[in-house]
């Protein structure tokens, strides 16, 4: 199957910075076992497979060690892409969980990418679960801010959200990696939406990502778009509102995703993205 393979950085206008993603273009789809070895073998968190040259494209996600179903931050290094090769613009991508839209254009010269999650869904995550979670990160029951209480988060793919009350406990990830990638498959999770509130408009994030066989990601687009479906749905914010998300700085990529919610319907994601090599 013939295609072109790029390496982009997402969420981040510093190669050095946000998070690498693999973007494969061609006319059509590799064969799933295909696009799971060139994933494997690029080793980034995610690689995007998309086929067509229209305005209309079909795409699918793969990480080091399975097929994912929904990836926000390949989303956008694929809307960068796209807009370098084919123009500023809107593309429609057809994902394993509906239509996402994504728009392209330049600010001041940088090129970033916005997309339109599919509607969001929340509920309350099981005590249990939360416990057995918490046990695996080493925190203490006292240190989860319950004004964000824990949910189950979903905009394209599921995440835990689990809220602590101070900076220190985020910046302190350590966890049995088998162990939380067997409770994460058995619980239908993507990743752990680890985060601590600086101000109303303000997070910061850590997520675990075991089940990609990768220990953290230094930009989740899925995830983000996942929180603020949560926090409107839940009632925990006025929407419309923005928020701005810090993430990967403990990772030495730093990495900025701005989430901007609407009255209703999907959650807007927005990010620079940067050339790596090709």
């Amino acid at each position: 199957m013939s295609g072109n393979l790029y390496r982009l950085a997402a969420f981040t206008d510093d190669p050095s910075g946000g998070n690498p993603a693999g973007v494969w273009l061609g006319d059509a789809l590799p064969e799933p076992a295909e696009m799971q070895r060139i994933a494997a073998e690029v080793g980034y968190s995610e690689t995007a497979f998309i086929a067509g040259k229209d305005e209309r494209r079909m795409v699918r996600y793969y990480s080091p060690e399975a097929e994912v179903s929904f990836c926000g931050h390949a989303t956008v290094a694929s809307g960068v892409l796209m807009g370098q090769l084919s123009g500023a613009g809107s593309y429609m991508l057809d994902t394993a969980v509906g239509e996402v839209m994504v728009t392209v254009n330049q600010v001041e010269g940088e090129w970033q990418a916005s997309l339109v999650s599919v509607t969001p869904e929340f509920r309350p995550a099981e005590p249990e679960l939360v416990e057995k979670v918490r046990e695996m990160l080493g925190w203490r029951a006292d240190e989860l801010d319950l004004e964000i209480p824990p949910a189950r988060a979903y905009a394209g793919a599921w995440h835990l959200v689990l809220a602590c009350k101070e900076k220190a406990r985020l910046e302190r990830l350590e966890y049995d990696f088998e162990g939380l990638k067997a409770l994460m498959l058995r619980e239908g999770l993507t990743t752990l939406q680890l985060v601590w509130r600086e101000g109303e408009d303000r997070f910061h994030a850590r997520d675990p990502f075991p089940v990609g066989g990768v220990v953290e990601d230094p930009a989740t687009g899925a995830a983000a778009a996942a929180l603020g479906g949560y926090l409107r749905d839940a009632g925990l914010l006025q929407a419309p509102a923005q928020l701005m998300i810090r993430q990967g700085e403990a990772m030495g990529r730093p990495s900025r995703l701005q989430v901007d919610i609407p009255l209703s319907g999907g959650i807007v994601v927005t990010g620079q993205a940067v050339n790596l090599e090709r």
